[in-house]
C-alpha cells in the first residue's frame, strides 16, 4: 500500500536516480507520450525517472498513460489523483513520489523544450545550488497569460521573501534538501514557490528556450490565476491583513479630519452643507470595510477549511512501470 488512498502495483526499481521529472498532466493525451519518448532519450548522468500525475483530467490522458507503463524505457511511476485539485496540489503529489537526488518539476505540453533538461539539472548539481528557475527570452504564451504572470511575479516580490527580479517559473529543479522541506507542508492550499522561499535562499536561474503549445489550450483561466494569487497573497503573508490595517487607520484619519472641518463650519456660524458630499464618504468607508471583511474573512475560511482537513490530493492509483534505473557507461543500477 503506497498511501492510505492510493495503491501501488507492478515493479519497484533497484536503485535511486539522479534526477526525477515530474509532469502533472491535463487534458494533455496528445502531448504525454511525446513528452514522455524524448525525456525517455535523455542521456542524465546517474540515470532519471519520470512521474506523472493524472490531476482528473477529464480527456484520454490516463489511458495513455498507463500505456505508457508498458512501453517506457525508463523507470515511470503514474499517480492518478482522484479528482481536479490544481496544478500544485498535483506537483506536491508527484514530489511525494520522486526518489531522485534532484527533481525537475514541468508541464505537459511540450512549450518547455525535453532537451534543457539535461542543462536545468547540470547547472543546479555542478553551481550548487538548491534550486535553479527557469526564465525565458520570450515566452510564448497568449498576451493575457503573460500579463497575468508580470503580475503574480510582481505580487510575489511583494509577499515572499525571494531575490529580487527572480522568474517564477514552473520549468524548475530542486534538490532532495528542498523536495523534503516542500512536501512537509500538508494543507489544502500549496503553493509551490512560497514553500521553496521558505526552505531555502539558494537560488539560481537559467534561459531557457519556450516553444508554442504543441496542442491544445492553456488549462489557465482567469479564474484559475485568481485562485493561484489567492494561495500566494494568502497563504505565505501577513501583508494583506497589514494592508488592510493601513487602510482603516487612514480611512479613520479622513474622518477625523472631516469631523474637525464641520466644527469649524459650526462654530463659525455656517450651516454644515453637503448631502452628496456625507453619501461619497458613507460609500467609500463602506467599500473600505467590506474589503477589510473580505480579507479577514479569506485568512479565516482558509484556516477553518485546513482545521477540517481539507485534503491537498486524494490519490486513486499508484502504478510503476518501464525499465530499471539506467546510469549510462555503466548499466542498470
Amino acid at each position: 500500500m503506497d498511501t492510505p488512498f492510493g495503491e501501488r502495483r507492478g515493479r519497484e526499481p533497484d536503485a535511486a536516480p539522479a534526477l526525477s521529472i515530474v509532469v502533472p498532466v491535463y487534458n494533455g493525451a496528445a502531448t504525454i507520450g511525446l513528452l514522455v519518448e524524448a525525456l525517455s532519450a535523455l542521456e542524465v548522468p546517474g540515470g532519471l525517472e519520470i512521474v506523472l500525475v493524472n490531476d482528473g483530467s477529464p480527456d484520454d490522458s490516463g489511458t495513455v498513460c498507463r500505456r505508457l507503463l508498458e512501453t517506457a524505457t525508463v523507470p515511470l511511476t503514474y499517480v492518478e489523483h482522484a479528482r481536479n485539485y490544481g496544478e500544485h496540489n498535483a506537483v506536491m503529489t508527484g514530489l511525494r513520489h520522486a526518489r531522485g537526488r534532484f527533481v525537475i518539476t514541468m508541464d505537459d505540453d511540450l512549450q518547455n523544450p525535453p532537451e534543457e533538461v539535461v542543462r536545468l539539472f547540470l547547472h543546479a548539481r555542478d553551481g550548487g545550488y538548491d534550486v535553479v528557475y527557469t526564465r525565458y527570452a520570450e515566452k510564448q504564451h497568449e498576451a493575457w497569460r503573460n500579463l497575468g504572470s508580470r503580475f503574480a511575479n510582481r505580487v510575489a516580490d511583494l509577499l515572499l521573501d525571494k531575490p529580487r527580479g527572480l522568474y517564477l517559473s514552473s520549468f524548475r529543479c530542486m534538490s532532495r534538501l528542498v523536495v523534503d522541506g516542500v512536501t512537509r507542508y500538508e494543507g489544502p492550499f500549496p503553493y509551490v514557490d512560497g514553500l521553496i522561499m521558505q526552505v531555502t535562499q539558494r537560488i539560481g536561474s537559467l534561459e531557457v528556450e519556450h516553444l508554442p503549445r504543441a496542442a491544445g489550450r492553456s488549462n489557465y483561466t482567469l479564474r484559475r490565476l485568481v485562485r493561484l494569487w489567492l494561495n500566494l497573497a494568502v497563504n505565505f503573508s501577513l501583508l494583506p491583513l497589514r494592508l488592510a490595517v493601513f487602510a482603516g487607520v487612514a480611512m479613520a484619519a479622513l474622518g477625523a479630519l472631516g469631523a474637525l472641518y464641520v466644527i469649524w463650519h459650526a462654530v463659525s456660524g455656517e450651516q454644515p452643507q453637503g448631502w452628496a458630499s456625507t453619501m461619497v464618504v458613507i460609500l467609500l468607508v463602506s467599500g473600505v470595510q467590506f474589503v477589510i471583511l473580505g480579507i479577514l474573512g479569506e485568512y479565516l475560511g482558509r484556516t477553518f477549511m485546513t482545521g477540517n482537513r481539507r485534503p491537498q490530493g486524494i490519490v486513486r492509483e499508484v502504478a510503476r512501470g518501464g525499465a530499471h534505473v539506467r546510469i549510462p557507461g555503466g548499466g542498470a543500477a
